[in-house]
């Protein structure tokens, strides 16, 4: 999957231009069914390239900083390579500023249109997708200019779980609550994080388990707690470990939130670099013991139970 960094590189797109457009936080079912109408229309062309087209920084970040969330569900690294999983050939990434903001929604769509010179073929959108200054663009517009330059225009629905409509909000409340069933029912996906190694004071690993402090990339935590996880590290998968908090035996209150990644039969130097953590069980709550021989005492006991359960020594 190629990735160009503003609307202006879909010159280089190839063939008939079918292109998803919207934020896409999490890459949930919604949005799914967004890109999968892209690739559907795609089929129907000899020639053809599905795209996705989103934005970095999250736009409310942007137009409304206040109201922003703290967390997404995805980082722009990780959201890239959900993309690349639903099969599209490329990704464009448009950096979203305050000038971008005020745009007129028809000169956005037109920029398009001429970045692709004269190989749009259809846009995808959720259909109630609004863009453009004043939210002046929605999915009749599109079908105006659809018409007017010679696209196809497809509208998603929303896609419904237990009822209730599918939103990144709906989702990051079930992560701080959880809820990971729903949350997997919503992603289409079981919940992970991505995150950056950093060096600690390596006191996991004066009780005799090596961790990896993994700092998440801006993306929704679940719980303060002991989790049982998977691990990637690169294109290995691994069973581990973690503790998620803010570790009060050894740190004081003010202590940065951190996930702690115990890595079973992993040997090496993870300073650096980015893992990705998918979390499978909750397994109790994060706690301060009297001691540090208590706190060791209670991570046997964790590391026990989690091998038990895995069926590995």
């Amino acid at each position: 999957m190629r990735v160009y960094p503003t609307i202006d590189e879909l010159r280089d797109a190839q063939g008939d231009v079918h292109l998803a457009l919207g934020v896409f936080d999490g890459v949930h079912v919604g949005h799914q069914a967004v890109i999968a109408q892209a690739t559907k229309a795609a089929k129907l062309s000899r020639q053809a390239s599905v795209g996705v087209l989103t934005f970095d920084p999250h736009p409310i970040r942007v137009l409304a900083p206040a109201r922003a969330p703290r967390r997404i569900l995805a980082s722009i690294g990780h959201k890239a390579e959900l993309v690349n999983q639903l099969g599209v050939d490329f990704l464009c990434v448009q950096e979203f500023t305050v000038n971008f903001a005020q745009q007129e929604a028809e000169v956005f769509i037109r920029s398009i249109v001429d970045a692709c010179q004269g190989r749009l073929a259809s846009i995808s959108v959720g259909e109630d997708w609004v863009f453009g200054k004043g939210r002046g663009g929605n999915v009749g517009k599109l079908l105006e200019w659809g018409e007017m330059y010679q696209f196809d225009v497809h509208a998603a629905a929303p896609v419904r779980v237990d009822g209730e409509r599918v939103s990144s909000t709906r989702i990051r409340q079930a992560i701080r609550d959880g809820s990971l069933e729903a949350v997997e029912q919503m992603l289409g996906r079981q919940f992970a994080v991505r995150g950056t190694v950093e060096r600690g004071r390596q006191l996991a690993r004066q009780l005799g388990y090596p961790t990896a402090n993994v700092v998440a990339h801006n993306e929704q935590l679940p719980p303060d707690g002991v989790w049982q996880l998977e691990v990637k590290i690169g294109d290995t998968q691994y069973h581990a470990i973690g503790n998620l908090g803010r570790r009060p035996t050894v740190e004081t209150e003010d202590a940065r939130r951190l996930l702690e990644v115990h890595v079973f039969g992993f040997e090496g130097d993870l300073y650096d670099a980015v893992v990705e953590a998918t979390f499978m069980r909750y397994i109790r709550a994060e706690r301060k013991f009297d001691s540090v021989e208590l706190l060791k005492a209670q991570i046997e006991a964790d590391v026990a139970d989690v091998k038990m359960g895995l069926g590995i020594e």
